[in-house]
């Protein structure tokens, strides 16, 4: 007989455990408890879940280091908030129906709080009662539910600031996309979190007022019960009724209360390394001279006539002793630096080859104040950012960059640095080590308190500004980054921008070996018995100066031995090249568009500049001064149409006049990609949106 296997619908995910099932049923329970009547033991064993379970709830929030590792608060305070509901409604149900028998007739644990609380005095439990219900609903919730509002909003505000630093971590090569994804996710999450809190809030604030609805109605209707149903006397009935409520009240609002303050340390707590208690520890008793003041003032009271004096003094005592230790503890930590001993001045020797330092390819000198961020022993963040940053480059440019030699130079400014390319200064900036570069990318809502500066890189302009204003300035719409991040930008920036130089003979036949590990045949037929290597480094850097990379390494030693047997020429050979690699350097311009914006040349105009280039019988040919200047003003002005409707600025030009207004363009407007019709793929189509030389 054949079995049959039962599977669940593609719509259902499998159960993992219990733990999907904890929430379907705890949410079964709470309505059962609203509709079906309960024992006494059943509710005592409720109360006592629910005291448990606020207790768990504040504990968890004193020890969070982050909001985001408690993100189950908003949903864990309105399932309380609904459980103290429904369990007010079976304990209204059963003091409604059982009160007249005793005032243990809804369990223990409300006779217990309300024999508590009430004292034999039920005035006074009636006052204590709406007091903790006043002080929950108008002082707790109604500020833990302000912060998460205005949390809320700021949060959302400071989203495109915290994006757009991620986003530059990320071109910087300082993290990786897992890690850009992961902290964009917690960005989204730490928003969303602040807006769930803002409305479970409410929750809490509605369950305060029904707390004491539900109390009043119930000493109302118990003694409307009592008296009219069962027969008690006015004194019996007010004081088992009244005893039951208070009870059931009490034990409601102290969970309440709980959950509550736990919010409002969630939400009012700044993020750090630290859980709360840390916090309050570390900061309130790390300052010696606070304690001693305080202690000082203490028993200066104490010495007051007709204060408790050994109350204040003894206070004052512990207090002095506390800011004592405290004290003896910092100085502990200080170990003066040991005196080096005074070495002999060593004998002079002469000079050898050994004295000639070759000159490093890149190097970058500090100044004194920077020195922790290039030092290992101290941690070196900018370390591992160049290394980031050098990986990156590989990944994107297709070969390695050589190493960044680092060094302090006292004759810099303490907070400068400079970065060098081959002995030569190739830019050079000062980061503030501590503060934080808040960069104006055009659309902050105010200035900002702080030293105004420029952006080492772009030149954008922006502020130094203290740790204390950077969540006020993402809020504001800057993009906020640290001294080491704006080192590790303009290094990044400069790297980039000299590829071409950095790729040296050293670094091609590296490149050359690496490939040959998977294409052995393909290299040694091209290297050296077809094209030299200084060929090849020439080709590769024109490629680089244009800024094409050359990842695809196959493509360029395949395109150069199938025409490296006509031509030796490197500038024939980059155009060939060029045309190779078309749809990577489209797909590098263009990402993921089929319909290509582009420039063109005025008909004129472009038989002018054929008619200079055969005149000057070479491709690196001259243009005349006043075609030039025309050419200058004219492509300019495309260029602001083409970036004003939010196109990249690409001039498509015929074959033989791409070489040389390439080179001619390229210190004049170095934004324009100059393109010839030979290297657009056939899936592409052009559109034109800007004419050069043509009517304005």
């Amino acid at each position: 007989m054949a079995t049959r296997r039962l599977t669940l619908p593609t719509w259902m995910p499998p159960l993992k455990g219990g733990k999907q099932l904890a929430a379907p049923i705890l949410i079964i329970m709470m309505l059962a408890m609203m509709i079906l009547p309960l024992p006494a033991f059943a509710l005592d064993i409720l109360f006592s879940f629910n005291i448990a379970l606020s207790v768990i709830v504040l504990l968890t929030s004193l020890y969070t280091v982050k909001v985001l590792d408690f993100i189950a608060f908003p949903a864990v305070l309105l399932i309380s908030t609904m459980l103290r509901l429904s369990l007010n409604v079976a304990s209204t149900r059963i003091v409604l129906t059982e009160g007249h028998t005793g005032p243990d007739a809804a369990g223990k644990v409300i006779e217990a709080f309300g024999h508590f609380l009430i004292g034999g005095n039920y005035t006074v439990g009636i006052v204590v009662f709406i007091i903790l219900t006043i002080i929950n609903f108008t002082v707790v919730t109604k500020g833990a539910g302000r912060i998460a509002e205005v949390g809320a909003r700021f949060t959302l505000d400071a989203m495109p600031g915290k994006q757009m630093a991620i986003d530059a971590d990320l071109n910087a090569g300082l993290i990786g996309e897992p890690e850009a994804r992961l902290r964009r996710k917690e960005v989204s999450q730490e928003a969303e979190f602040y807006g769930a809190m803002d409305g479970a809030s409410k929750y809490v604030r509605g369950d305060a007022v029904a707390g004491i609805i539900v109390t009043v109605v119930n000493i109302v209707g118990g003694l409307v019960v009592g008296m009219v149903q069962h027969d008690l006397d006015f004194a019996s009935a007010l004081k088992n009724y009244t005893l039951l409520a208070i009870g059931d009240g009490l034990v409601a609002q102290i969970p309440s209360l709980i959950i509550s303050t736990a919010a409002g340390f969630v939400v009012s707590r700044v993020a750090n390394d630290e859980d709360v208690g840390g916090q309050l520890v570390n900061q309130l008793f790390a300052k010696p001279q606070v304690l001693y003041i305080t202690a000082a003032i203490i028993g200066g009271m104490g010495l007051i006539p007709g204060m408790p004096h050994i109350a204040f003094l003894l206070l004052s005592m512990a207090i002095g002793g506390s800011a004592y230790l405290v004290g003896k503890r910092i100085a502990a930590k200080i170990v003066p630096p040991p005196v080096a001993p005074k070495a002999a001045a060593p004998e002079m020797e002469d000079a050898t080859w050994e004295d000639i330092v070759p000159i490093d390819t890149l190097g970058m000198e500090v100044g004194y104040r920077l020195i922790p961020l290039v030092d290992k022993a101290q941690g070196g963040e900018l370390l591992r950012r160049i290394k980031g940053i050098r990986k990156k480059f590989a990944q994107e440019v297709g070969f390695l960059s050589p190493p960044v030699h680092i060094r302090d130079n006292l004759e810099l400014k303490p907070s400068a640095y400079r970065i060098s390319l081959k002995g030569v200064e190739v830019g050079k900036g000062e980061a503030n080590a501590g503060q934080f570069l808040a960069i104006n990318p055009g659309m902050v809502t105010g200035p900002l308190p702080g030293v105004t500066t420029t952006d080492p890189a772009f030149g954008l302009p922006a502020i130094w500004i203290d740790n204390s204003l950077r969540e006020q300035a993402q809020t504001m719409g800057y993009t906020v980054v640290d001294a080491g991040t704006v080192i590790a930008t303009h290094l990044n920036h400069l790297i980039n921008s000299h590829a071409a130089e950095l790729l040296g003979r050293q670094e091609v036949q590296l490149l050359m070996d690496h490939l040959a590990k998977d294409s052995p045949k393909l290299v040694e037929d091209l290297v050296p018995k077809m094209l030299s290597l200084a060929t090849l480094q020439k080709v590769l850097q024109n490629l680089l100066i244009e800024g094409v990379h050359i990842r695809d390494m196959r493509t360029i030693i395949e395109t150069l031995a199938e025409n490296a047997v006509r031509v030796q020429d490197p500038n024939e050979l980059t155009m060939l090249v060029r045309i190779a690699l078309g749809r990577a350097i489209v797909q590098q311009i263009f990402p993921n568009e089929t319909e290509l914006p582009v420039m063109t040349l005025d008909i004129k105009l472009e038989r002018l500049l054929l008619q200079a280039l055969q005149a000057s019988g070479a491709e690196s040919g001259g243009i005349e001064p006043g075609l030039a200047d025309t050419l200058i003003v004219q492509a300019e002005q495309a260029m602001r149409k083409q970036e004003g409707l939010g196109h990249t600025p690409v001039l498509l030009v015929p074959g033989p006049l791409r070489p040389l207004l390439a080179k001619f363009l390229r210190r004049a407007l170095p934004q324009v990609k100059v393109l010839s019709h030979s290297e657009l793929p056939d899936s592409k189509t052009i559109k034109v949106t800007s004419l050069v030389g043509g009517p304005a």
